[in-house]
């Protein structure tokens, strides 16, 4: 019998090569949470600020609450819609080969935001 990792003192970290579907729906439902609670906060800013004007039926998405980073979120943030499956589900790495990592290999993972690669990438 051939001694096992654990037997020569190391210990075994159990890591998924992929990312589960368990895995991949949960984070599919965290991201679809996100970009709701971003269009709930952006419609109380835009009725508690009376942002209505005559050019609304117009241009209905380039209205700006005043708040960068709210505007930001809602406007420039990529949605989950309109990310690619490689975006979703794998982030920048520049260790890793074809500088991609699966994200669930990210410590904290479900707590962070993995939307925007770094510029020119």
């Amino acid at each position: 019998m051939l001694p096992s990792l654990v037997r020569t003192g190391g210990y075994v970290w159990k890591f998924t090569p992929h990312i589960t579907s368990t895995q991949r729906a949960n984070l599919k439902k965290r991201m679809l949470q996100v970009d709701e609670n971003i269009e709930q906060i952006y419609q109380g800013l835009k009725k508690s600020s009376n942002i209505e004007t005559q050019d609304e039926h117009k241009n209905k998405k380039n209205l700006k609450t005043g708040f960068d980073k709210i505007d930001y979120l809602k406007f420039e943030f990529p949605k989950f819609n309109q990310m690619s499956s490689r975006d979703k589900y794998t982030t920048f790495s520049r260790h890793s080969r074809d500088y991609r990592k699966p994200i669930h290999r990210v410590p904290k993972w479900t707590k962070l935001s993995f939307r925007e690669d770094p510029k020119h990438f």
